[in-house]
């Protein structure tokens, strides 16, 4: 029978079908073959013997959290304790674009700013709108279920963000547990200890351990350049241009013009060297 893995916890694979759960071990035969299966996998499972016996194609699969199949990744970002990172966001929404994911900004602790700051984050709100980014604020629940209805989405961000903190509010039945933030760190402990799909709002969020560094080795220099989405409103002199050392670059013109946020390109700039390197 035809099913969707919804949980893994060591090499127990928890998988629903319909609205029953399975408790499955995987074929050796996949270890053989250096295939291990993840959350959001659709599989094949003999449940007389409570057996994966097949794992279908994968639409696609993101490596940190580890799961597959994904409509739409939010991105949970603090804006204090722990404070704004503006290059992880950018780093996430490259990764989540390049693999084809819909991403979803989620500003959260704006209880914690001061006018000054919260006017930032409004202006931060406004220009990854422009570019075609939904951002919302933790606080706008109602919202935030209508964006997940009927898909498979993953909560993406730095520990201490507050996915689990959103994951309760969205469902309070959940009690996802959370932890203080470390005042001597500044960021957040680890909460978190498997991957599982939490059924919410009709549809399905992963809540997965919080992480703060990325490989987007993957990517070629092109396929980087492609994932800042505004550079294609601007025309260049070259086709090909990548947007930092060429000459009548419409994208290096616009940033001039403060058409492009600074820290966009300067994020773009490290991750090109990054890939370089």
């Amino acid at each position: 029978m035809n099913g969707q893995i919804v949980r893994v916890i060591s090499n127990l694979y928890t998988v629903k079908i319909d609205d029953q759960l399975y408790g499955c071990r995987a074929r050796g035969i996949f270890r053989k073959n250096k295939i291990t299966p993840i959350v959001g996998d659709n599989v094949i499972i003999d449940i007389d013997n409570n057996v994966i016996n097949d794992i279908l194609p994968r639409r696609n699969e993101l490596k940190r959290p580890v799961i597959a199949n994904v409509d739409m990744a939010i991105i949970v970002t603090s804006t204090k304790k722990p404070n704004l990172d503006l290059n992880l966001l950018d780093k996430l929404l490259s990764i989540i674009i390049f693999n084809d994911i819909e991403p979803v900004i989620c500003f959260t602790k704006l209880d914690l700013l001061n006018e000054a700051e919260l006017e930032m984050i409004e202006s931060l709100r406004r220009y990854y709108e422009m570019i075609g980014i939904n951002v919302l604020y933790n606080t706008e629940t109602n919202d935030i279920k209508k964006l997940i209805k009927n898909k498979i989405v993953v909560l993406a961000g730095q520990t201490g963000a507050g996915k689990s903190s959103l994951l309760n509010k969205l469902d309070d039945k959940l009690n996802v547990k959370t932890d203080e933030i470390s005042e001597a760190l500044g960021r957040g402990k680890h909460t978190t200890r498997h991957v599982e799909l939490y059924p919410i709002a009709d549809g399905y969020i992963a809540d997965t351990p919080g992480f703060s560094a990325l490989d987007i080795s993957e990517m070629s220099r092109e396929q980087l350049r492609d994932t800042f989405l505004e550079f294609n409103n601007y025309e260049c002199k070259f086709r090909d241009c990548m947007h930092n050392k060429e000459n009548d670059c419409g994208v290096k013109k616009a940033l001039e013009n403060k058409m492009i946020l600074q820290s966009r390109y300067n994020d773009y700039l490290l991750f090109l060297e990054e890939i370089r390197k």
